[in-house]
Formats: C-alpha cells, sequence, structure tokens
C-alpha cells in the first residue's frame, strides 16, 4: 500500500506542476501533506516535516549565503571577463550560445557543487539568452545535463555515497568510468549543438543592432528598418546577422566583429563595479572553490564567511550593503522558500516509509534471470530512482540490496557502483534536489517547464553513458 500511495504521490506532484495547476513551493508542501493523512500518520507530520528541515537547513544556509555572494561578484564585474568571452565565441548566433552554456556549465562543475555551478552559468549567460530571445529552457536543461555528468567527480557526492556503501575506494570506481563519462559529456555538447540549431532556425534573422544594449544603438534600431539577409540568392535558406545602418563598405563579418565589441549583456558603466578590487575577488572565489573542494570547512560556513568579506570589502557602507542584499532578496526568497518546501516532501517520503517499500518493491520485480546482468539493471533503475529519491536514500537503501544480488549471480561490487553513477544526469533536475530551484530561479523559468524539456533529453545522455560503459567493458 505504502509502495502504491508513494508513486502515486510523486505522480500527482509531477502531474500538477507540469500543467501549472500548482506552484511547487505548494505542491511540495500541500501534496505530501495530503498523502501522510493517506497513510494514517498525521499525526506524525510535525515531527517528519522537522527531520526533513533539520537535513535540508544546511543546504539551505548554503544557497542564501552562496546566492548573495555570487550576486555581489556580478555586480562588482568578476565574470564580466566571462561573458565578454562567451560572447567573442559566440557572437549573435544562438547555437554557438548553448553549447558555450554546456562548456562553461561542464567547467565550473569541477568544483563539484551544482548550485555553485548553476549560480555562475546562469549569472554569466542569462542576459545573452535575454538579449537573443532564446528559450530559457534551453539554457537550464543544458547546464543541468552538462553538470549531472560532472556530478560524478569522487568529491561531487554520488561516487564517494556509492564507494561508502558498497566500502569500495571511489577512485576505484570513478577512475575506470572516466571514458563512458567522457562520452556521456561528449553527447551533451552535441545535444546542445542541436539544440543550438534548432534555436537558430527558430529565432530566423537577426540582427546585431536588435540586440545592442547601448540605448542610442536601440533608438537607432526602431528608427530604421531590419535588414534581413539570406531571404534570398544563395537557395540554402542560412541567414547572417549584420548590423543596419552601416556603410555597405565592409564583409558581413567584419560588421558583426565591429558591433560584437559594444555589445554588453552587462552595463559596462553600473555603479556598482569594483575595478581596483578585481583580483582581490578573483583569489577570493578561488580560494573559497579551493576550500570547498579540501573540505577546510562546512561549505554553509564558507559562503557566510565569503559573502560577508565580499560585501564588507566591496561595499564598506551600510546603506550599500543593504541595497545589494535587497537587490538579490528576491532569489535569496525564492530559492530557499523552494528548499524548505521540499523537506516537508522528503520529510514525508522518509518518515512514513514510503521511499523503503518503494525501493524494495522495485528490487523485488527483478526477474531472476537478469541476476547475471544486475549492473545492466542498476544501471537502467538508477535513472528513476535517483529522479525519485535522494542520493542518499539510493546509495545507502537501494544500491547494498542490487549489490547483493547482483554477488550471487557473481557481479562484482566495483561494477555495480560504476552502474549507479549512470543516473545522475536525470538526478540533477529531480524535485528531490535543491540545486535544480537555484537554477530555475536564477533563470526565471517554471520548473514544470523545465522538468518537461529536460526528462527525455537528461534521460538520453544517461542511456549513452550506460551504452559506452557496456562497450568499453565498463559496466
Amino acid at each position: 500500500m505504502l509502495t502504491i500511495l508513494g508513486f502515486t504521490m510523486i505522480a500527482t506532484f509531477l502531474v500538477l506542476i507540469m500543467m501549472k495547476k500548482m506552484s511547487p513551493i505548494a505542491a511540495l508542501v500541500l501534496i505530501p501533506a495530503l498523502f501522510c493523512v493517506f497513510v494514517g500518520k498525521g499525526a506524525k507530520l510535525g515531527d517528519y516535516v522537522i527531520d526533513g528541515v533539520t537535513s535540508l537547513a544546511p543546504t539551505a544556509a548554503m544557497l542564501m549565503f552562496a546566492i548573495v555572494y555570487f550576486g555581489v561578484m556580478i555586480d562588482v564585474g568578476l565574470f564580466d571577463p566571462v561573458v565578454r568571452g562567451i560572447l567573442k565565441f559566440a557572437k549573435a548566433d544562438p547555437m554557438r550560445i548553448v553549447v558555450g552554456t554546456a562548456i562553461l556549465a561542464a567547467i565550473v562543475s569541477l568544483d563539484g557543487d551544482g548550485s555553485t555551478t548553476f549560480m555562475i552559468t546562469v549569472s554569466a549567460m542569462y542576459p545573452l539568452y535575454k538579449r537573443l530571445k532564446m528559450s530559457l529552457v534551453v539554457m537550464t536543461g543544458v547546464a543541468a545535463m552538462a553538470n549531472g555528468v560532472m556530478n560524478t567527480l569522487p568529491w561531487g557526492g554520488p561516487t564517494a555515497r556509492a564507494a561508502t556503501a558498497l566500502k569500495l575506494d571511489a577512485s576505484d570506481i570513478f577512475v575506470p568510468m572516466i571514458p563512458a563519462l567522457a562520452v556521456g559529456l561528449l553527447g551533451v555538447f552535441v545535444l546542445s549543438y542541436v539544440l543550438g540549431k534548432r534555436e537558430r532556425k527558430r529565432l530566423g534573422v537577426l540582427t546585431l543592432d536588435e540586440i545592442l544594449v547601448d540605448e542610442k544603438v536601440e533608438t537607432k534600431v526602431e528608427e530604421t528598418e531590419t535588414v534581413l539577409v539570406g531571404a534570398g540568392g544563395s537557395g540554402s535558406g542560412s541567414k547572417t546577422p549584420v548590423a543596419t545602418g552601416g556603410s555597405g563598405s565592409g564583409t558581413d563579418a567584419e560588421d558583426e566583429a565591429g558591433d560584437a565589441e559594444r555589445f554588453q549583456v552587462l552595463d559596462p558603466n553600473r555603479a556598482t563595479l569594483r575595478p581596483k578590487l578585481y583580483w582581490f575577488n578573483a583569489l577570493l572565489t578561488l580560494t573559497l572553490l579551493t576550500a570547498m573542494i579540501m573540505e577546510w570547512l562546512p561549505i554553509p560556513v564558507l559562503f557566510l564567511i565569503g559573502a560577508a568579506l565580499a560585501l564588507t570589502v566591496n561595499f564598506p557602507h551600510i546603506p550599500d550593503q543593504k541595497a545589494r542584499l535587497a537587490a538579490h532578496a528576491d532569489n535569496v526568497l525564492n530559492v530557499s522558500g523552494m528548499v524548505f518546501a521540499a523537506a516537508v516532501f522528503t520529510g514525508v517520503l522518509q518518515g512514513t516509509g514510503m521511499v523503503d517499500h518503494m525501493a524494495r518493491w522495485m528490487v523485488d520485480v527483478i526477474p531472476e534471470g537478469m541476476g547475471p546482468h544486475m549492473a545492466l539493471v542498476t544501471g537502467v533503475l538508477s535513472l528513476p530512482l535517483t529522479y525519485f529519491m535522494s542520493n542518499d536514500g539510493f546509495y545507502f537503501g537501494v544500491l547494498p540490496v542490487l549489490a547483493e544480488a547482483g554477488a550471487a549471480h557473481g557481479v562484482t561490487p566495483l561494477e555495480m557502483a560504476r552502474a549507479s553513477l549512470v543516473g545522475q544526469p536525470l538526478h540533477m533536475s529531480s524535485p528531490l534536489v535543491p540545486a535544480v530551484y537555484v537554477l530555475v530561479g536564477m533563470a526565471k523559468v517554471e520548473f514544470g517547464d523545465h522538468t518537461r524539456f529536460v526528462v527525455k533529453w537528461a534521460a538520453l545522455t544517461c542511456l549513452i553513458i550506460l551504452g559506452a560503459g557496456i562497450l568499453f567493458g565498463i559496466i
């Protein structure tokens, strides 16, 4: 009964948010509360919620101060060179921008923290997507998938959990998986190329004048007729971005290069810039990320100290500090509120025993003949199980049971552990992952829209990793 109710609760939640019948916060709170009553444990709802909030409180604190920290770094101009570098690569080409999003997310994911990755990636890319009127769910989907592949790094969480649960060395699990994960990351880049081509086709003809931030240039564009290039002549249907109002003496590429220098997605004259403190802020950020990787202090403490230092040094006057906090309060409230709402969902799932019954049912339905192929089974099961439950629940609750079943048929724990990592690209978009709320919150994307878009592509990425693992003899 608990198994059916557990799956029904998750399905109800996903359907309601994807159909936009309820907001994610309301659904995360009300649906589990209702099902808790159905289970007959309504009297213990308070205990379940408190347990869930207690377990996620450090994450909420980390996200609150991390948003403040990176928000200040954006204000003072730390990421302006990154944005300009991406712009130089992408210009006004949506395809290049989407590929740049995947590359940036993958690089930043080396710090092992999904929230940090999403904050930096969205901060750099959001203005580009907005100015070009590109689909924001493409940005969130590509970033989530790239981070999901990189989340398998030994310091990212899942690998360490698998190693702990099965009493293995994390490097023995991860190092042999590198070729399969590399194929998965390549798959994300190829997918970003395809999605970018689709965005380029959807947007049709673009001109750089249409996306210049300079108000004078925008005014000029409003007064002049847009020049459309590539509508005829070659017969290929290709469209080349050009600048209107030019002399016409240069080539399209020269016009584009010249106007790209004026294309700024972040106001280069904003009052919050601190160019004299650039290297201090860069060193502070590098130190913070190093401290996270080396685990010198708990991550919430590191971001709390980092945010305090960033505010104090860059904005020594208290009114300025208050202004910066107020500027980022919206993001802080949205994300932290979502995390605490998710605590209700996870608290009820775990407290009522639904998650345990669901896991046992999944294991029990595996046919006896699949015993020798338990690594493949584990890889496939990692997709839905890591999506519908936390990594802790899967790696400490389900994986040991699967590994025991595999051992009876000669499947080694190492193979089982490697296979368990396959589902991470999909896991990073799970409603139970706090970082995903940072992603959709900062990108101003509805969680339901993100879910509808990303699930199929993330599942495909997972299967690519699984297929590569089997092909290379890793799994």
